[in-house]
């Protein structure tokens, strides 16, 4: 069941905006998060929540989407997500930026599986100015953004592909926009 799970939890760049999050879902998911392991149980990653179509649209503006197709504007239009968990460390708690990335990313990655278990998803986004998240969200000096999860309902097809004899893992789009995303065989992974 956690391998489907997995599975259905795909980088999704395209959503349906007609669907609506409510507080109590996304608060949801980060009461799952807060119970993820972290590093020496220091814990001091915080989370901002935002379903309100005013929060949501000072965040979409400020991150960047699928840096390997820069020839594509994503989401396309009409198919922004819907709402936002932008993950932040406390520097309060801990100052160090670096040591924490395990726990952001075990975080992430249990809220986009309790999405996928709702049929929803989302797309975990590094590519953006912390400074930008900050003031935009009117966030305290001691928040610093560290990973934005988007979440929505997916409106798009994504297809999982084996990598090539030439070895390349960039994911591409068709001509029909599928989304297609090479993975190495397991065998090539394996080292004993």
């Amino acid at each position: 069941m956690i391998k489907d799970l997995i599975m259905k939890n795909r980088s999704y760049r395209g959503y349906d905006e007609s669907y609506t999050f409510k507080r109590e879902q996304l608060m949801n998911y980060v009461d799952g998060a807060r119970l993820c392991a972290s590093s020496i149980n220091i814990q001091p990653l915080k989370y901002y929540i935002a379903w309100e179509k005013s929060d949501v649209d000072k965040i979409q503006p400020r991150i960047k989407w699928a840096k390997q197709l820069p020839q594509m504007s994503l989401p396309h239009p009409g198919m922004c997500p819907t709402a936002f968990i932008v993950i932040c460390q406390d520097k309060n708690i801990s100052a160090n930026l670096s040591r924490f990335m395990k726990d952001i990313g075990i975080t992430a990655q249990s809220m986009l599986l309790m999405a996928a278990e709702e049929g929803l998803g989302g797309c975990m986004i590094g590519n953006f100015r912390a400074a930008d998240i900050r003031e935009a969200l009117e966030l305290p000096e001691n928040l610093e953004p560290m990973l934005v999860v988007a979440l929505g309902k997916p409106a798009e097809t994504i297809i999982i592909t084996e990598v090539g004899e030439d070895g390349n893992t960039a994911y591409y789009r068709d001509e029909n926009d599928i989304h297609y995303v090479p993975k190495r065989k397991l065998e090539d992974l394996l080292i004993n």
